[in-house]
C-alpha cells in the first residue's frame, strides 16, 4: 500500500507558536509572505519570479484593472510538486487552497458564492466531483458559512467546518486522495484585529487552533495518513497604515474620476498606481520614463522601509512580468493601505462594503463593522497585525509526523523535499 499524506497550511502559524504533539521547527517563509504567493510557491517549489503569483492580487495591464483573489489555477505558472505522483496513478486533492479551480488534481473544494444581480449572495462551494460539497453538507449537518471565512464575523469557527470536511474526506475510501492539501485560516483574523504580542484573547484562539489540528492529526493517522503542517507567514504588530496612493494622487500621478462626488481611480490615465497588499505594494508605472520620479517620491515616504526596483526585485526572486515596476516594503509597525482619498465623502461605494474581488488592494478593515449598520469599517487605525515581510524575526513553524530528508531553510525547500518524498512513494497498486 502506498504512502498517503495530509498537508495543512495554517494561516499565521509563526515561529513562536508550537504545533501540539509534534516536533516543531522554524523556517523562512516566501517573500512576500501573503497567502496566494506562499501557496503558489509551495505547490510549485519555486519563487514568485517563476510562478507569477506576486501578491494576493494581480494588475492586468492590458485591461487596466487590478483584481484580487481570482481562483483560476492557470494563474500559477510552473510544474506542480505532485505531477509525477499523479502520473503514477496517485490521487491528489485540494481543500480551500487559493487558485485551485481548474487545477490538475482529482478533488477540489473551495468557496464559490454566487453574487445576485440585484444584491445579496447565494452561499456555495465549488467542488470536484460536482456533488462533493452537497455530500459533505449532509454528512456535517450544515453548509459552509462564508461569513465565518471573511468579514466582520470571520473567526476560528471557519476551521470547525473545514476540519469536519477534511475528516469526512479522509475517512471515505471513495473520496480520500493519496495527497490532500488543506488550509486552516482559523488563527488569521484575530492576529489582524488584535495585537498578537499583547492581547490575551489571541491565546484563546490559538488554543482553538491547536484543538482543531489535534483532531486533524488523529483522524489522519487513523486513516493511514502522515501529516505535514506549516505556517505561511508571521503576523507582526502594526499601529499605522501608509497610503502611497494618496501621495501619488497629490503629485498628479494617480488620476481619479469623480462620480456623484466619489473619487474612482482612472487606471487608463494614471501614470502610477500602488496595488497594496498587507506590508507590500506593487507600483505599476506604464511609462518607464516616470520610474525615477516615482521612486524618488516614494522612497522618502514615512513608513516605507524599501523601494525595490528591477534589480532589487531580482535579489528577492520577485522579478516577474506581473510585478510592479517598483515594490514598496513597509517599515516595522506599518502596513500599506490602498485608499487614494483623505476625505470620507470621496470614498468609492465599494470602500464601505466587503468587496474582496473588486477593491484594488487588500482591505483588512473589512474585518470590522462600520457605520451606518450594514457597512464595514474604513478606519485603518483599528488594524493591529499585518504580514508580508520575512527575516530572522519573521520565521514560521512547520512540523510533520514523518522524517523529511535534510533540513529545509525555507518553504520552497520544504516543498521540494515533499516532492521528493512523494516521488519516493511506492508505486500505486
Amino acid at each position: 500500500m502506498g504512502r498517503k499524506l495530509l498537508i495543512v497550511e495554517v494561516a499565521g502559524l509563526s515561529h513562536d507558536f508550537e504545533v501540539a504533539g509534534l516536533n516543531s521547527q522554524t523556517i523562512e517563509s516566501v517573500f512576500p509572505a501573503v497567502t496566494c504567493t506562499v501557496q503558489a510557491s509551495f505547490r510549485t517549489a519555486s519563487s514568485p519570479s517563476k510562478h507569477g503569483m506576486i501578491a494576493n492580487g494581480l494588475f492586468y495591464r492590458k485591461l487596466g484593472r487590478p483584481m484580487f483573489w481570482e481562483q483560476s489555477a492557470r494563474l500559477v505558472e510552473g510544474d506542480r510538486i505532485w505531477t509525477n505522483f499523479r502520473l503514477r496513478g496517485k490521487r491528489v486533492g485540494m481543500v480551500f487552497w487559493q487558485q485551485s479551480l481548474g487545477e490538475t488534481v482529482d478533488l477540489i473544494l473551495s468557496p464559490a458564492p454566487v453574487h445576485k444581480h440585484h444584491g445579496g449572495m447565494i452561499q456555495d462551494c465549488y467542488s470536484k466531483p460536482s456533488g462533493l460539497y452537497r455530500k459533505l453538507c449532509r454528512k456535517i449537518g450544515r453548509p459552509f458559512k462564508l461569513q465565518h471565512y471573511w468579514g466582520p464575523l470571520a473567526s476560528w469557527k471557519v476551521g470547525e467546518w473545514i476540519v469536519e470536511a477534511v475528516s469526512e474526506i479522509l475517512s471515505n475510501p471513495d473520496l480520500a486522495p493519496d495527497l490532500l492539501l488543506s488550509y486552516l485560516p482559523s488563527l488569521d483574523y484575530d492576529l489582524q484585529r488584535k495585537d498578537p504580542k499583547t492581547d490575551k484573547s489571541v491565546i484563546k484562539t490559538l488554543n482553538r487552533v491547536k484543538e482543531q489540528l489535534l483532531r486533524l492529526i488523529k483522524n489522519a493517522e487513523s486513516n493511514g495518513y502522515d501529516v505535514l503542517i506549516f505556517g505561511d507567514y508571521h503576523v507582526a504588530p502594526v499601529r499605522c497604515a501608509v497610503t502611497p496612493n494618496v501621495v501619488l494622487r497629490e503629485a498628479g500621478l494617480l488620476t481619479v474620476r469623480h462620480i456623484k462626488n466619489m473619487a474612482y481611480p482612472d487606471f487608463y490615465a494614471s501614470r502610477a498606481f500602488a496595488m497594496a497588499d498587507h506590508e507590500i505594494a506593487h507600483v505599476y508605472i506604464p511609462d518607464n520614463n516616470d520610474i525615477p520620479a516615482v521612486k524618488n517620491l516614494l522612497k522618502d515616504l514615512p513608513g516605507i522601509a524599501e523601494v525595490l526596483d528591477v534589480e532589487g526585485q531580482a535579489a528577492v526572486s520577485l522579478n516577474h512580468k506581473n510585478s510592479g515596476e517598483l515594490v514598496l516594503v513597509a517599515a516595522p509597525g506599518k502596513w500599506l493601505s490602498y485608499p487614494w482619498w483623505t476625505e470620507k465623502a470621496e470614498a468609492p461605494d465599494f470602500a464601505s462594503h466587503v468587496d474582496i474581488h473588486n477593491k484594488p488592494g487588500y482591505d483588512p478593515c473589512e474585518l470590522f463593522f462600520g457605520w451606518p449598520p450594514g457597512s464595514v469599517s474604513q478606519n485603518t487605525g483599528r488594524i493591529r497585525g499585518s504580514h508580508g515581510g520575512v527575516g530572522p524575526k519573521r520565521h514560521v513553524t512547520w512540523a510533520s509526523t514523518f522524517s523529511v530528508p535534510g533540513k529545509p531553510t525555507d518553504l520552497i525547500e520544504l516543498a521540494a523535499m515533499v516532492r521528493h518524498w512523494l516521488d519516493e512513494s511506492p508505486q500505486a497498486i
